[in-house]
């Protein structure tokens, strides 16, 4: 039961929001039992928990979902609200972080996983002479593909209550001689000056005239369909490396339908 008055707490709310919609408070609901119920080994069914977190930021219209997930925080109660909209004690939370590298690996072995994680590198590729910090200028684009992860094992969430930063549940101990590909990899998560700019911009509804490309392109905006945003347009590779800028976006045909 959320409070009538939320003293200016944004993500508090964006929750009050989703419980109005019909289809927000249904999908919300269905995540958050798998995502809280104790099983007999584990604190919960991490599984069963990931699939209805793709269900619900795939079906629940992104005023909703977004507004929960990127909300604009002015205290720790909100920003704690925030990070813990994806359950993360289940969804994201494990006893032992891997090393980044190897959960890439893992991811790669999934399908829908490894074309989410090529849409992430493709869609939130930063680039600092952009207007937008964002190499295609388009900041939805870039928030469907950090939703996208998020039910898979790459889940990403805010790694703490003081910032825009957000990481997979990995880190970069024992790289070796990969240390600097791990670093690489974890930030352009916790460092991506795109995906800042456009949670930032979705937050404080100041995103307007960056949620379409300059450039008449044919791309993905927040409010297309799973079905057709998973259409597949090319065929499927393995090489899920982060594109650099001279490179051409690794992976950019990389799609799948679920």
């Amino acid at each position: 039961v959320e409070p009538v008055l939320s003293k200016g707490n944004n993500c508090l709310d964006a929750a009050k929001a989703c419980n109005l919609n019909d289809t927000c408070k249904r999908f919300r609901s269905a995540y958050i039992t798998p995502c809280t119920s104790s099983t007999s080994n584990e604190i919960c069914n991490k599984r069963k928990c990931h699939k209805a977190l793709r269900l619900f930021f795939d079906k629940v219209p992104p005023k909703h979902s977004y507004g929960m997930l990127f909300c604009s925080c002015r205290d720790v109660a909100c920003t704690e609200r925030r990070r813990q909209t994806i359950v993360p004690v289940c969804s994201y939370e494990d006893r032992e972080k891997p090393n980044c590298l190897n959960l890439q690996e893992s991811c790669k072995k999934n399908y829908i996983c490894r074309s989410r994680l090529a849409d992430f590198f493709t869609n939130c590729q930063p680039e600092s002479r952009s207007v937008s910090s964002c190499l295609k200028e388009n900041y939805a684009d870039c928030l469907l593909a950090y939703s996208g992860l998020i039910g898979t094992v790459m889940t990403p969430n805010y790694i703490d209550s003081n910032s825009l930063s957000v990481a997979p549940w990995c880190d970069c101990s024992n790289s070796g001689n990969d240390i600097d590909e791990c670093l690489k990899f974890l930030n352009f998560f916790q460092d991506n000056t795109c995906l800042k700019n456009a949670i930032q911009a979705f937050g404080n509804g100041t995103d307007v005239n960056v949620w379409q490309p300059i450039l008449p392109v044919q791309t993905t905006t927040a409010t297309t369909t799973t079905a057709s945003r998973l259409k597949n347009t090319g065929s499927e590779t393995t090489n899920n490396e982060i594109p650099t800028h001279n490179d051409s976006p690794a992976c950019a045909n990389l799609q799948v339908r679920e």
